[in-house]
């Protein structure tokens, strides 16, 4: 079946999480420990999947935080936290996000994104980035009320857009994020972005490149007889 959907994981995959190193530096004198909050609230986010209920995204990165904080002897007080998280809400996009949007808008893909953020945070985070104009839908799995990589945000996706899910391809920079694509019944391409590898234990993705504009091309190239 012919790819007519492409969808994108937002945080790290689209938009650079580095750029909240300096607030972690400033407000909790380490900017090494954005990358274990962000390990933990994405861990904290599959145990919610396997024990089940539900909290928003930007609730539990604020436990993230303090879990974190704690760990390492840390007392963040609310100025750390809202800087934390209004941060997350300005990430600017990695450079080769706009030159492969481009080349799969000229190509006549429709384009989405799918993330764990919240619907509001998701719209704002787009926005800030200049990046709305490329999106038919910026969807969330709040929704759903479940995380990727469960099923459900997957098929979501798909029966917004009236599609089958063989038909979408996820594009992200996390391992579990395209194998849940993969286990949805999805295609799915994984963008390898510094400190982030694939594990060789999961499900091998499509295409694997370290560059978004590379993705592009080559989904462009494989899909070109549709």
């Amino acid at each position: 079946m012919h790819i007519s959907l492409i969808v994108f994981d937002v945080n790290e995959t689209l938009l650079d999480l580095r750029a909240l190193d300096p607030i972690f530096e400033r407000m909790l004198g380490d900017k090494a420990l954005r990358r274990t909050w962000f390990a933990e609230l994405l861990r904290t986010t599959l145990l919610t999947n396997l024990l089940g209920g539900y909290l928003p995204f930007d609730v539990l990165a604020g436990h993230a935080l303090d879990t974190v904080s704690a760990m390492h002897g840390k007392a963040p007080g609310p100025e750390a936290r809202s800087a934390i998280l209004a941060g997350l809400r300005t990430l600017p996009a990695h450079t080769d996000v706009r030159p492969a949007l481009d080349r799969l808008r000229s190509a006549g893909f429709q384009l989405a994104c799918l993330t764990n953020s919240p619907p509001d945070t998701a719209q704002t985070q787009i926005s800030n980035a200049g990046l709305a104009e490329y999106f038919r839908a910026i969807l969330s799995v709040h929704a759903v009320q479940r995380y990727k990589p469960a099923i459900e945000p997957y098929r979501m996706a798909a029966d917004h857009f009236g599609i089958a899910p063989a038909a979408m391809c996820m594009v992200a920079a996390h391992d579990w994020d395209v194998a849940g694509a993969l286990h949805a019944g999805c295609r799915a391409a994984f963008v390898v972005r510094p400190g982030l590898p694939r594990s060789a234990v999961l499900a091998v993705p499509d295409i694997i490149d370290n560059n978004l504009v590379s993705i592009a091309n080559r989904i462009v190239s494989t899909d070109n007889d549709r």
